[in-house]
């Protein structure tokens, strides 16, 4: 009775400090601007960098923007590209200082040489790429395009005052190197992963209870045994780490003023230290930073070293590129070769089989409408029922569909609703809650159709526009690579999905490779599939096509192929030795080390200086590697 309050974790937040964070944040905003812009910056950009610097230091949000960039800028100084995810590409300020290369002011024409400057702030451009080009009125000099028209308050709400959620996909090759870096910011005892408490599910509470009865013998009415059921869902089973959460604690305090602290699982041997608190319990106390490792940027990287190009500078308007989202002409193949319509098998967020079904009805001719593409893929009752509709009664084309959030508050502010208004009924479509009848008032009054108010009540979940621009940009990229130096493209993918690649399959020509996808099609359509056949044809489908365009997969080789990737030679691309089913990553290891100190002089003798099984040795010598190799060594002595 004598206590009065006690809390688990004290209230309020406790972001961690960094001396002129807020100093720091302004003048490399600033800097950046003026640099692309020129002196004085151009009206639109200032009042925008203008009013979202006030927002960032007047909340204290400095600090993780100051994080974010330290971030990024060391893993862009040692040649890892990053993706940034969510709506963070919808600041501005995250642009200049580099946190994110999605550039959210209206559609524009720059001059990089004499910083002339053209804005279309009309929306009749949806993104800058999607603009012709055009050389500058004063110099001359071919103007950039830029701009993808997001607004702010996607980001930071209306007000400027809502938290930023800063989401970062590293490469996962140096995923290790950024979070040991964090430490060094912040110091040790400062950085911790951030901890989940995996819950006891339906299904395992039923396995339980009904064992515990059978163990005592009891029979239950089917009420008490669903009430047993009940009692034990939701307990605690085990903990874990979230993939790339990392807690910030500020210097003036200690882990334990905000939760103990834990091995995952329990387990003493791991080296690793978590929060014992779920991560979400803590989230708005201490500063979580989802430094989250991700394949496309370990793409990009083999592509830049593969080919020496930087890949930051592919032209994000290229048209050959942009036709691969329509056809299968920049590749060389027919439809029927390769069975899609569409050349984008491998390519991230446009290779599945829905969102080629989605690229096939619409035919996506800009770069804008690969972004809605991407935000329908990632939508919930945005497409099927909704959109797919639309577009196949000829209600509206794919350029006037809903596809990410802003697009509600762009159209409804160009429609003349109030900002305000048109914020608040984006974040209500958003969150699946329809709209308010008054709202449907406003928007009727002021010309909006009732086909898009119709779309609008079917939404349960909506992607930011600002994710949906960075997806694409890797997207194309990598899609640009595939066009213009195919077989580092297949040598990068083959790589980075090594273990879905069974090269005792997939190297025995074309024909195989074709009659075996066949087989798969017809499980999934009988849905008699496996889930690793599901990613077994996923690769066939890439390997089908390279075999369409005329390169070629040679056999593993004891000697010439290296342990893990893939090869590009003269005659085609060389798999690994990882690449044969069944064997490991150790074996493929130890055989690279072995064959060093010369030639095998039997396959005994493989096995003993390689340190690997007998049953590696039958996969080596069913695919070929061992066919010059006698069982044993003691021939050599006579």
């Amino acid at each position: 009775d004598m206590i009065e309050e006690l809390a688990p974790i004290p209230a309020g937040t406790y972001p961690p400090k960094i001396d002129g964070a807020e100093e720091e944040i302004k003048s490399l905003a600033e800097r950046k601007a003026a640099e692309i812009y020129g002196d004085p910056l151009p009206p639109i950009v200032k009042e925008r960098l203008d009013k979202e610097l006030n927002s960032i230091i007047k909340n204290g949000f400095a600090v993780m923007y100051l994080i974010a960039q330290k971030l990024v800028e060391k893993s862009l100084k040692d040649g890892y590209l990053v993706g940034s995810r969510g709506s963070v590409g919808s600041s501005l300020v995250a642009y200049m200082i580099g946190i994110t290369e999605v550039n959210s002011l209206q559609p524009h024409y720059i001059c990089e040489k004499c910083k002339h400057s053209e804005f279309i702030t009309d929306g009749s451009y949806d993104c800058g790429f999607d603009m012709p080009d055009k050389n500058c009125p004063d110099c001359g000099s071919l103007m950039k395009k830029d701009g993808y028209d997001i607004p702010f308050e996607t980001f930071l709400g209306f007000e400027g005052d809502k938290e930023p959620d800063i989401d970062l996909n590293f490469s996962g090759d140096y995923q290790p190197v950024v979070h040991k870096y964090v430490e060094e910011l912040f110091g040790q005892g400062h950085v911790f992963r951030a901890g989940t408490i995996s819950s006891v599910a339906d299904k395992t509470a039923f396995g339980f209870v009904k064992n515990y009865l059978e163990e005592k013998q009891m029979v239950v009415t089917n009420a008490e045994l669903n009430r047993l059921i009940k009692g034990c869902t939701g307990t605690k089973r085990t903990t874990g780490q979230h993939p790339g959460g990392i807690m910030i604690i500020p210097q003036d305090r200690e882990i334990y003023d905000f939760s103990p602290i834990q091995h995952p699982a329990d387990d003493p041997v791991s080296g690793t230290i978590t929060t014992h608190f779920d991560y979400n319990f803590l989230h708005g106390s201490i500063l979580k930073l989802d430094i989250l490792g991700h394949t496309v940027p370990t793409t990009i990287k083999m592509l830049e070293d593969l080919t020496g190009v930087n890949a930051r500078a592919i032209p994000l308007d290229d048209r050959e590129t942009l036709s691969l989202f329509s056809s299968t002409e920049p590749l060389g193949v027919t439809p029927e070769e390769i069975g899609t319509e569409v050349g984008t098998f491998g390519i991230p967020e446009f290779g599945t089989g829905f969102s080629i079904s989605m690229l096939v009805e619409t035919k996506p001719k800009l770069f804008s409408e690969l972004i809605r593409i991407s935000g329908l893929s990632h939508g919930e009752s945005v497409w099927l029922g909704n959109a797919q509709d639309l577009i196949r009664s000829g209600t509206a084309e794919l350029s006037q569909c809903i596809c990410c959030r802003d697009d509600i508050m762009l159209y409804l502010k160009y429609k003349g609703l109030p900002p305000r208004d048109a914020f608040r009924i984006m974040e209500d479509v958003r969150k699946g809650k329809g709209i308010r009848e008054e709202d449907e008032e406003i928007m009727l009054a002021n010309g909006v159709p009732q086909w898009y108010i119709d779309s609008c009540k079917k939404i349960k979940y909506m992607f930011p526009k600002a994710h949906a621009a960075a997806y694409t940009m890797m997207a194309f990229r990598i899609a640009w690579f595939k066009v213009h130096y195919p077989e580092a493209f297949y040598a990068t993918y083959f790589t980075v999905f090594a273990d879905d690649f069974d090269a005792n399959l997939m190297t025995r020509g074309r024909e195989v490779v074709w009659s075996k996808l066949k087989e798969l099609e017809a499980r999934r359509k009988d849905n008699t599939i496996t889930q690793r056949e599901k990613d077994t044809a996923t690769m066939l489908e890439v390997v089908n096509e390279m075999y369409a365009r005329g390169i070629k997969l040679l056999p593993v080789d004891l000697y010439k192929s290296d342990p893990f990737r893939f090869q590009i030679t003269g005659d085609g691309i060389r798999p690994p030795l990882f690449a044969l089913q069944g064997l490991g990553e150790a074996a493929a290891q130890n055989i690279a080390e072995a064959r060093k100190e010369g030639e095998f002089l039997s396959k005994e003798d493989l096995r003993l200086r390689a340190r690997i099984s007998k049953a590696v040795v039958e996969i080596l010598d069913e695919h070929g590697c061992l066919d010059e190799l006698p069982e044993s060594s003691q021939l050599r002595l006579f």
